[in-house]
Formats: C-alpha cells, structure tokens, sequence
C-alpha cells in the first residue's frame, strides 16, 4: 500500500470494498490507517468519535482524495449519541456494510491495575471505555443490517471488533492492567456469541488482537526504553511497534468479500508476540 504525502492521492492496487459503507469508531491512529485504507479501496467511510477536530480533519483528506465521506460527534458511552450517530450514517450513504469498532483506550488515568490496587471506578471507567462503547456501537449496526435487504447471496454486512494481544498473552511485569484485558477479553467472547447468533442472518462478526501498535495511545510504552527494549525481542517482526496500516490492512480484508466465509476469528496482529520469549536478551548482546 501507497499513502503518499499529505496532498498525494492514495494508491492501493485493490478494491476490495467499491459501493461498500463501513463505519469507524475513532479518529486516529488505527481508526484513521483503516478509514484511508477503506477509502482507498473504494468504500464510503463514515466516522465516529468524541473529538470533532480529529473527524473534521480526518474526513477533510478523505474527501480531498475524492472518497465520499462523513462523520458525527458522539460519545460512544453515550447510548442515544451512539444511535444518533449510527442514524445519521444510513440517513447519508442509504445502509451499513461493515464495521471497524475501533475507538478505547487505557484505563490507567482512571485506576487500572493489577486488580488488588484496582479501585472500583477503574474498574467501570476502563470496561465503558473498551467493552460498553464497543457494544453499544455493535448493537446500533447489528440492528441497521437486520433492517436492510442483503446481497444475492444473503449477506447482509461484517462486525470487526477490536480486542488486544493482552487479552490472550499477558506480559504482568509492563501491562498489569487487568481490566483492560478483562474488556478486551469479553470482547473475544463476545465476537463468538455474535458470530454464532448473526451468521444465519447474514452477517459475520471477527476481531483483532493487535500488540504494541504506533498510535497515540502508545506513546507512553513507546518512550520507555524497558518497554522498548521488550517490544524489540517480543516482536521481532515488528523491528519497530506495528505500523497502523498493517492492521488497517487486516481490517480491510475481513470486511471484503475475500473473507466472505470467515467468522467468529480473533486474528493477532502481533509482530511475533504471542509466539516469541522475551526474557531472554537478544542473542550477541
């Protein structure tokens, strides 16, 4: 894939997604890789977060490429801004076709931790934040494609949640935030009982389980020389964290046609994390 500079047009030599709408959560970081992606590939992208600077100017580059695009305010914990702005997504583009639930977030400014320092607001802020918001936005797009006629062969769209690496492969002594995990592990949950319940209806439901990706909300771990150093052997296919549009990528390929028979699949995108010891130091240090 192609991104160019800021001014460039985008260049993906796939169009995987043309006549489709798909819905982001989130305006930055993997949200924004995966809403140029999904533009690039011919779809209709529709964004939605709590920070109207971020949409504007995300959705301001899509349509200066020439891809159809809109946004809405919203906070996503917020049950009636969430349909609202489902609502205003099929009042612009007719229909939904597939969802990149995106948007969360650590819980550590709220009290996550291990859960023997976990205080109860913790607990609540950070399980809003990655497991409500998620499901809220599921159940608003679950409810639009019901609605809507499918294709010829009865599909009616795709569910793609976002999970984490620390859900499935802890590492305690860097990422002891333990309800942020237990968020990301309803959501692995949750992508099975949906994928199960909704496949007879026509739609497929799947999640991503990235490790340590280059976005904002990495910042932190990023600028630890520990928690570098770590990332460096637990990833050794990652030489940095992941590249956003790496995951952008896999998102754009589970909510295409080329996955038309895949559903309820946690996909890691993990540079080697889930497979690799990182205890050791590299070999020749």
């Amino acid at each position: 894939m192609t991104t160019g500079d800021d001014d460039g047009p985008l260049v993906v030599p796939l169009s995987r997604l043309a006549g489709r709408v798909c819905v982001v959560t989130g305006s930055t970081g993997m949200a924004a890789a995966a809403a140029a992606r999904f533009a690039a590939e011919g779809a209709s992208v529709f964004a939605t977060s709590r920070t109207e600077a971020h949409l504007r100017d995300l959705v301001a580059g899509l349509v200066a490429r020439g891809a159809p695009a809109g946004y809405a305010v919203a906070d996503l914990e917020d049950e009636g801004q969430v349909e609202a702005a489902i609502g205003t997504a099929v009042e612009r583009f007719g229909r939904i076709d597939g969802l990149f639930s995106v948007a969360g977030g650590s819980g550590r400014r709220f009290g996550d931790g291990p859960i023997h320092e976990l205080t109860a607001e913790g607990w609540d802020r950070t399980l809003d934040l990655n497991l409500r918001t998620q499901a809220l936005v599921a159940r608003a797009v679950v409810r639009r494609m019901l609605a809507q006629p499918g294709g010829e062969d009865g599909r009616r769209g795709a569910i793609l949640l976002m999970s984490s690496a620390l859900s499935t492969d802890p590492v305690p002594e860097l990422f002891a935030t333990h309800a942020y995990a237990a968020a990301k592990g309803a959501i692995n949950a949750l992508t099975t009982t949906m994928a199960a319940y909704y496949a007879p209806h026509g739609i497929r439901v799947n999640a991503l389980a990235p490790s340590l990706v280059r976005t904002p909300m990495s910042r932190r771990a990023a600028s630890d020389p520990v928690t570098s150093a770590f990332a460096r052997r637990k990833m050794p296919l990652a030489p940095d964290f992941v590249d956003p549009d790496e995951v952008a990528a896999a998102a754009a390929f589970l909510l295409s046609d080329e996955s038309r028979s895949v559903t309820g699949q946690l996909l890691k995108i993990d540079g080697g994390w889930s497979v690799t010891s990182a205890i050791a130091e590299d070999p020749g240090s």
